[in-house]
């Protein structure tokens, strides 16, 4: 529940914590999207789902509108690498600083050892990555782990 009061601050009181969530760049890779925000409406979050095709604007636009605790970034086409580059530096000058990052997917082009990519994210400022073949439970269990929450 958000009640505002005064020049536009949201007072926040509410149980559920808030994962904007989407899948990022050009790519238009939409089942697993669904199948997250299922998952993660299932175990208790609330879900800002934006779909397919989403730009780094829009995530932090619906993180800030929201008042996000955490943004998860879908990729399958290949192209996550490059569609998440700045991420973290925007969401930093856009007010989120420190906001969890969390990427996961087919991210990268060809096979790569996931050790080396998962390094790259993590340099870009990204708290978890995940590859392919990841469960919505283990994306669930490390988002509980970053947002402090019990279960």
């Amino acid at each position: 529940m958000r009640l505002r009061k005064g020049k536009g601050v949201i007072m926040e009181n509410r149980e559920k914590k808030v994962l904007v969530i989407g899948v990022i760049g050009a790519d238009v890779h939409a089942v697993g999207n669904k199948i997250l925000y299922h998952a993660f409406t299932e175990a208790g979050f609330e879900v800002v789902n934006l779909g397919v095709m989403v730009s780094q604007e829009e995530y932090i636009a619906a993180a800030i509108e929201s008042n996000a605790d955490a943004i998860v970034v879908s990729s399958l086409y290949g192209q996550g690498e490059l569609d998440c580059r700045g991420l973290r530096e925007k969401c930093d000058e856009a007010g989120l600083k420190g906001i969890p990052l969390v990427v996961g997917g087919n991210i990268v082009i060809g096979k790569q050892k996931f050790e080396d990519v998962e390094k790259r994210f993590h340099e870009m400022g990204f708290d978890r990555a995940f590859p392919p073949g990841t469960t919505p439970e283990t994306t669930i269990q490390a988002l509980r782990e970053l947002l402090g929450m019990e279960g």
